[in-house]
């Protein structure tokens, strides 16, 4: 029996407070127009995240476009907007922490960690402190509840249940590979109202509610660093050191800029000309060496077994013994069949370029269990 979460819903007369986090996109503008309509008490909330100083290019989840586009939609579903200043957490927990893995030869992903330590640990409490009874945002995933039963004391309905997350309906956006650090208790106090729909279906609603950002485009890369240029960002912060390519048998073949900049089973960027191409298949921080080859699939890049650290498992333990488990090493890829013993993955067969720091998350069937970060 796995952990479960109790919390208390307010007489029916009453409406339930939810804070929805307000990002001046469709997806949460949307999610605000469902709970204003099934009957909520709604307040929004608008986070500013750390944007590089002196630089013309503005965090895109908090540019001033994003924050007119939230502050319209709350003024237009008639709720209160508040901004919350989380520049300093963020550069703590999510930008530091990137540019400190990178230099350790590891590969984040950062959206984890603002999901982790940001969205659902400080807005969620700020939620909290502001009388909310929920945090809802616009993350396609659903919350299933399992083992539902109630009592009466001093007139609340209580209610014990066991929460599980699964993936959304739109397998092309479910994001539930970034949110496998929840817990029993934070998914007790969430809203996902988009798990059940598709990305068109959710611009068709915006489109019948009447909000200005049904057609609006959207982003998938990092908030943080210029549109698809993370390496111009790791070289302007990190202090890099040039060394030697080098192949299988030893022999030199040009200079890297820096083993921060290259990651398993890369192609673009290594500049050899002549005889590749070629694939980075070891990076020795030891030595400062770069190795590549020729062989797209040579046996450095694959593995079949690694660790995870700081592993967290939805239902409050560690699974054991399930049937049909497996693993998505990265997000939108195929999930992987694989036995899980101890924060021990042993994959059904090797896979190609996997690197420590990269994600691992399980999943049964559409059910998120967990997940963790690769170490070896």
């Amino acid at each position: 029996m796995g952990q479960f979460c109790i919390f208390n819903y307010m007489p029916k007369n009453k409406p339930k407070k939810v804070a929805v986090a307000l990002s001046g996109g469709v997806d949460s503008a949307v999610a605000a127009a469902l709970l204003k309509q099934q009957g909520y008490d709604c307040l929004g909330l608008f986070m500013k995240f750390w944007s590089e100083p002196g630089s013309k290019l503005v965090n895109k989840c908090c540019s001033l476009d994003a924050y007119n586009d939230a502050r319209i939609i709350a003024h237009k579903l008639g709720f209160p907007i508040y901004t919350l200043n989380f520049k300093s957490d963020f550069k703590k927990n999510i930008v530091d922490s990137f540019l400190n893995d990178y230099s350790s030869g590891l590969t984040p992903n950062p959206c984890v960690r603002c999901n982790k330590f940001i969205k659902f640990g400080r807005l969620l409490e700020k939620a909290k402190m502001l009388g909310c009874d929920y945090l809802a945002t616009g993350h396609y995933v659903r919350i299933v509840t399992r083992n539902k039963r109630q009592e009466t004391k001093k007139n609340l309905s209580l209610v014990t249940c066991h929460l599980s997350l699964k993936q959304a309906k739109d397998k092309q956006k479910d994001q539930s590979y970034f949110l496998y650090t929840l817990d029993q208790r934070q998914l007790g106090h969430l809203l996902f109202p988009l798990g059940n729909l598709t990305k068109p279906q959710v611009r068709q609603l915006a489109k019948k509610f009447m909000l200005p950002v049904y057609q609006k485009s959207e982003s998938q890369e990092i908030c943080f660093v210029p549109e698809k240029d993370h390496y111009s960002f790791l070289k302007k912060y990190l202090n890099l050191k040039p060394g030697t390519i080098k192949n299988s048998a030893g022999q030199i073949l040009g200079q890297h800029d820096g083993l921060p900049l290259y990651t398993l089973g890369q192609r673009q960027g290594i500049k050899i000309g002549g005889t590749g191409p070629y694939y980075v298949v070891k990076l020795d921080y030891k030595n400062n060496v770069l190795f590549v080859s020729n062989n797209h699939n040579d046996k450095l890049l694959l593995t079949k077994k690694f660790k995870i650290k700081e592993a967290n498992w939805i239902a409050g333990q560690s699974p054991k013994n399930i049937k049909g488990a497996g693993v998505k090493i990265r997000y939108q890829a195929k999930t992987i069949p694989a036995k899980i013993n101890n924060n021990i993955v042993t994959l059904q067969k090797p896979q190609r370029a996997i690197m420590p720091g990269q994600s691992a998350v399980f999943y049964q069937g559409d059910k998120l269990l967990g997940g963790g970060i690769i170490t070896n």
